[in-house]
């Protein structure tokens, strides 16, 4: 009977282990063709290739394009300035990653239930509208002729248009202000979840013993949202070369191009508008190692410092 007991439940646990693995399987398969087959591009990195030929009617030229990266004064020279772009762009977003946790916990703390529905739906708004849209809302706004211009001209504050979008002047600030605005209600969610599971009994007994509001959430709700926000500083630590592309392709123009240009936009615009697909196939490759070692050194450090990993 224990034998049979035994085999029923081992039973069980495969029917509902094949169950969980195929339900996770069309993600598993998504993750396939979107973050692993693109990989076998990188042979375009070994070749001297030509568009529209096929692959097997161009060169093999092996670590030309690598030996060039490193050997050209003038490629050196600019990928230094974007590499500046980029780490800029990518500390101002680490350095600014608190402000969805503070959000998180402020807003956590309305009482007004309709207000705070009202709210975070308008900070969250934003993460669903795409760069072109945030643009164009940007371009009506503080273009030249923008609503921006036209009320300082007929207050009398400025003569002449001020050159919000058609200058190179703090570029770096306006696109962290820009990014802020479009991901700080979406980047706040998984706070305000972590902020739901916290045991109600815990904020019942500081009540008891006097605590006020600021420090319920000094005392309870910060140190219960420590280990999220790590797991995503790590993660963007990890990601400190992926600053993504869209925002920057969009609001890039004559005027802001030295300082906007970030390495994925850097990439994009020497494979398409300048032609040299190998080329930026190299330069992405290493930037892909580059990625993989961060997240592996993070995770060192997290596990020598915290005792936790996350891979």
């Amino acid at each position: 009977m224990r034998r049979t007991g035994e085999k029923r439940r081992m039973t069980a646990r495969d029917r509902r282990g094949k169950k969980m693995f195929f339900m996770i399987l069309p993600f598993l398969i998504l993750s396939f063709m979107f973050s692993y087959f693109p990989l076998h591009g990188w042979i375009y990195a070994f070749y001297d290739y030509k568009a529209p030929l096929k692959l097997s009617q161009c060169p093999f030229v092996g670590l030309k394009w690598f030996r060039m990266f490193f050997s050209n004064g003038t490629q050196l020279a600019q990928l230094w300035q974007v590499m500046k772009n980029t780490f800029a762009m990518s500390f101002l977003s680490i350095a600014t990653s608190v402000l969805p946790l503070m959000f998180a916990v402020f807003l956590s703390e309305i009482k007004c239930k309709w207000f705070k529905n009202i709210v975070q739906t308008m900070t969250t708004l934003p993460n669903f509208i795409s760069w072109v849209l945030v643009y164009s809302v940007a371009f009506s706004l503080f273009s030249n002729t923008g609503m921006v211009n036209t009320l300082l001209q007929n207050l009398g504050l400025t003569t002449e248009a001020v050159k919000f979008l058609d200058s190179d002047s703090h570029t770096w600030l306006s696109m962290l202000l820009w990014h802020t605005w479009k991901s700080l209600g979406w980047s706040a969610i998984m706070y305000l979840a972590a902020i739901a599971g916290v045991d109600q009994e815990l904020y019942e007994a500081a009540r008891v013993d006097g605590a006020g509001r600021f420090k319920l959430m000094r005392h309870i709700t910060l140190p219960s949202l420590m280990p999220t926000f790590f797991v995503l500083l790590m993660l963007s630590v990890a990601n400190f070369l992926n600053n993504g592309m869209d925002q920057y392709f969009v609001f890039q123009n004559a005027f802001n191009k030295t300082h906007i240009q970030v390495l994925d936009l850097y990439v994009y615009n020497l494979g398409i508008s300048g032609s040299s697909i190998s080329l930026a196939t190299a330069i992405s490759m290493m930037k892909s190692v580059v990625s993989v070692t961060l997240l592996v050194f993070v995770n060192f450090v997290s596990k020598r410092v915290r005792g936790e990993s996350i891979i």
